[in-house]
This record gives structure tokens, C-alpha cells and sequence, in this order.
């Protein structure tokens, strides 16, 4: 599994490709707190979640998923980038 977040999703200097889902698993931890709401999505066709609050999305993470596995997960934060997405809610 591979991470790749973007300029706006991270911290200064902080890695911008997460390898092994364990190491990804730390830091979303690290994350949880900050997340208002999290919404399953429809981003670009494919699987993803939002993540902010109702009237501001914060990020976006696409997920593409081989064999029933998420393999890659791209994390979004930058406006230019989320304005540019194809979204959708997923209803329960």
C-alpha cells in the first residue's frame, strides 16, 4: 500500500509518500482528531472519503482498490485540486 498526500495535506517537511499500511495507520491516528465528519464518496469514479465538516471540505482521500484491497490512497487538501474533483455522496 501507498499514500500520497499532497502540499496542503501535510506538514512542512513531513513525507509526501507513505509506504505500508501500518505507518499509514499511524499517522491517520494522529489525524482523527481533526476530522469533523468523515463521508463515504464517490471521487473520480472510484471509491473515496471526505473528510471536514459539512459546509468545508477539508480533504478528500481517493482510494483505488485491487483484488478487494485499498493498494493506493491519495490524499487531497489543495483548493485548486478539490474544486477540480468529480464528487459524489455515497447514501447509506
Amino acid at each position: 500500500m501507498v499514500v500520497y498526500i499532497d502540499e496542503a495535506a501535510g506538514h512542512p517537511g513531513a513525507p509526501r509518500e507513505i509506504r505500508r499500511p501500518d505507518n499509514w495507520a499511524r499517522g491517520a491516528l494522529a489525524f482523527s482528531p481533526m476530522a469533523g465528519f468523515l463521508q463515504a464518496m464517490r471521487v473520480d469514479g472510484t471509491v473515496g472519503l471526505g473528510v471536514g465538516t459539512p459546509r468545508h471540505l477539508a480533504r478528500v482521500l481517493r482510494m483505488t482498490i485491487t483484488h478487494g484491497k485499498i493498494v493506493e490512497v491519495d490524499v487531497i487538501a489543495g483548493r485548486a485540486r478539490l474544486r477540480n474533483l468529480d464528487l459524489a455522496v455515497l447514501e447509506n
